[in-house]
């Protein structure tokens, strides 16, 4: 009887050990602990053997331990996209986030983007939704264009290269070139 009662013990300590790799590597970390962390990141994504986008960051944590997954950068990241036509844009910010469930990605804390035709905004805040290819913000930001026309806005929503841009709450100043209208009349 005393065996059948070590054995039952020891298969249920056997079978109550059985768990999956995650949860074993969740076990072996601190509390709210990164899975992984790099230093000086630079990573360049590809397509048809081409450079589109590289993404340069001083630390990166991988929490893809948890239950909704992210990669932050706590220390800011620098993006630079380039387009079929080899335009550069360039995204900095000094802190950001992706969800890697949702592909949403969002950039804090001095958000600058420059595109190739010399738009230049500002924000505190941007959500860049990759699968959609939408950026918007709830925030207050500034547009400052090529030709020193700017706007400032409270809130915004629009396609990532800009085509589409819809403002809300917005002013600013806009640069007419007279000798157009009147050509054009």
């Amino acid at each position: 009887m005393f065996k059948s009662v070590i054995a039952i013990v020891f298969a249920i300590t056997l079978f109550a050990c059985e768990g999956n790799k995650k949860n074993i590597q969740r076990l072996n970390l601190k509390d709210e602990a990164p899975i992984a962390t790099g230093k000086n990141i630079n990573l360049k994504y590809t397509d048809s053997g081409r450079v589109v986008t590289n993404l340069m960051a001083p630390v990166l944590w991988n929490f893809a331990n948890f239950e909704f997954p992210y990669q932050e950068f706590p220390e800011g990241v620098t993006v630079y996209f380039w387009n079929e036509n080899q335009e550069k844009t360039t995204i900095t910010s000094k802190y950001a986030i992706r969800y890697e469930g949702t592909t949403m990605v969002d950039l804090r804390e001095d958000v600058v983007v420059l595109t190739s035709d010399s738009l230049v905004l500002n924000a505190e805040q941007l959500y860049w939704d990759q699968k959609n290819q939408w950026v918007f913000t709830d925030q207050p930001y500034r547009i400052k264009f090529k030709d020193g026309s700017y706007n400032d806005g409270a809130r915004f929503d629009s396609s990532e290269d800009f085509t589409t841009f819809l403002s809300r709450k917005n002013q600013g100043v806009q640069i007419i070139d007279k000798k157009e209208i009147t050509d054009e009349q």
